[in-house]
């Protein structure tokens, strides 16, 4: 039977600073779309407001899933939400974390983790192409 200690042990040792650190941003990046939201303003502004809200509503859900997941195949990852500023223009600030999520694929070798940060970028494209036709 393992101690306290000995588990403790176990779930640290799979502890990785740049997962955690892709977590924050993740989250962080969930936060910037909801300041954005909060000051959408001008034309169009209802509909920006309605795209951000599907959004969220979605990204919120991908997060969840991929964050638990990891932690229960690495356990607690000491993860730190970076600040967060409201994007100048969102459309630049969803293609760039889109990007992002590209690049920190390769941090999981997991298919179905993967396939959770492919949900993350579908919901990322939903998104961008809902703002685009609004320009």
């Amino acid at each position: 039977m393992a101690t306290a200690v000995e588990t403790k042990k176990r779930i640290t040792d799979k502890a990785n600073p740049e997962v955690a650190e892709f977590f924050g941003n993740l989250y962080a990046f969930n936060n910037g779309l909801k300041l954005y939201h909060w000051h959408v303003t001008g034309k169009g502004s209802y509909a920006q407001h309605m795209a951000l809200d599907q959004a969220l509503e979605a990204l919120t859900g991908h997060l969840d899933r991929i964050v638990e997941t990891t932690y229960a195949i690495m356990g607690d990852q000491g993860i730190v939400i970076p600040e967060t500023r409201t994007p100048d223009n969102i459309v630049q600030y969803a293609t760039d974390f889109y990007n992002q999520i590209e690049y920190q694929r390769s941090l999981f070798e997991e298919d179905f983790i993967n396939s959770i940060l492919d949900d993350f970028q579908e919901a990322i494209q939903q998104l961008l192409y809902r703002l685009k036709r609004l320009e």
